[in-house]
């Protein structure tokens, strides 16, 4: 009897030691977004952090309230908590050199999530094809109005970019005009604003009152004495819902007005159903998250990151891209970058085959 009371304890013993082992190794994710102001990154961080504990990582999630000074804070917390990697959605890109600087210097490897920063202690990047959601939003508008087929016909278009401080808006305006701007030049589109350059047309913190403020404006300078609009691009779903919102109230036009989105905002895909809105790029941050996760335990195990990653993200559609995203001049970084899909009233049953929303009547809510 003693033999097996000493057994047991024996065996408890090495249970104990070992469970504290798996505890010690336990790695610590540090999660940085920059807003909770906004729908898509709640669910970015939402599902980063159930993804990384799922899988056995300690994840720590801040959000900075749009605010770069209190996200340099944020990340110098996270830092200071030991953290062995970074995953940060910037507020930003060229506002982090300090904390940037630290992570490099203390070993921290950093993912740059979804909006790339300007630094080079900047590991990987995971993200959408940029550029390719602002094609999409441009070819939308091109089929929609049949401007290759338009001969001596003419329509007019605005335009609403994103925020300067977030590198990838600029990807998605050059990405939408470069497919308009041969139309725009022979006259078949014409800007009535003459707004077309990227200044001119950003919105700060992609902010939905900025953008109903200058839609008002140009409505009421340009619009009002009954010239048609036909189109307005908006680069997401924030400013498309306050240029939709200015369109229904200060725009006399009893035309439909094709308005662009971007991110598949419950909100938005209700103006979807009701005709205040066309369309939307619909990026699914589930599988950003994935990918993600995927990058951060090949990182954190020392796998090679590259290409042959690919294999483990479940089938989502994603390239690997070496010479498309720089941090400085000549220093490029390697990126993952998923596929975006283009979703209208007519294939909203797209987005509930994705598991992440469902039926509420006629409109769709947020699983």
């Amino acid at each position: 009897m003693k033999k097996f009371v000493s057994l047991l304890l024996v065996m408890l013993l090495v249970l104990s030691l070992v469970s504290f082992a798996s505890a010690e190794e336990k790695k610590k994710v540090g999660i940085a977004m920059p807003t909770q102001s906004l729908e898509r990154w709640n669910r970015d961080g939402a599902y980063l952090k159930e993804q990384f504990e799922a899988a056995g990582y300690e994840a720590i999630l801040c959000y900075s309230d749009n605010k770069n000074d209190q996200q340099v804070n944020d990340i110098d917390n996270l830092l200071s908590q030991g953290v062995d990697l970074l995953i940060i959605c910037a507020i930003d890109g060229d506002g982090l050199n300090t904390v940037m600087d630290r992570a490099a210097e203390e070993g921290v490897p950093v993912i740059s999530y979804d909006r790339l920063i300007g630094n080079d202690a900047v590991s990987y990047y995971v993200s959408f094809d940029n550029y390719t959601v602002g094609t999409l939003q441009g070819k939308f508008v091109e089929s929609a109005l049949d401007l290759a087929n338009a001969g001596d016909k003419t329509y007019n278009i605005e335009f609403t970019a994103g925020d300067p401080a977030d590198n990838n808006a600029g990807y998605f305006f050059n990405g939408a005009y470069d497919v308009l701007k041969g139309y725009i030049e022979a006259g078949t589109l014409k800007v009535v604003s003459g707004q077309t350059e990227f200044q001119q047309v950003a919105t700060a913190q992609w902010s939905t009152d900025t953008a109903l403020a200058r839609a008002q404006n140009i409505l009421a300078s340009y619009y009002a004495d009954g010239t048609v609009l036909d189109a307005w691009l908006c680069s997401n779903d924030s400013t498309a819902a306050g240029v939709a919102q200015a369109i229904e109230s200060d725009y006399a036009g009893d035309n439909a007005v094709i308005v662009t989105g971007q991110d598949g905002d419950i909100a938005n895909l209700r103006n979807i159903v009701d005709g205040k809105q066309t369309m939307t790029v619909y990026k699914n941050v589930a599988n950003e998250a994935t990918v993600t996760l995927e990058v951060a335990k090949g990182i954190l195990s020392g796998a090679a990151i590259d290409e042959s990653l690919i294999a483990n993200f479940g089938g989502i559609e994603c390239a690997f891209d070496t010479t498309s995203y720089f941090t400085s001049e000549g220093h490029f970084t390697p990126s993952f970058l998923l596929v975006p899909t283009v979703v209208t009233k007519d294939n909203l049953q797209y987005l509930v085959d994705t598991g992440l929303y469902q039926w509420d009547g006629e409109y769709l809510i947020a699983k």
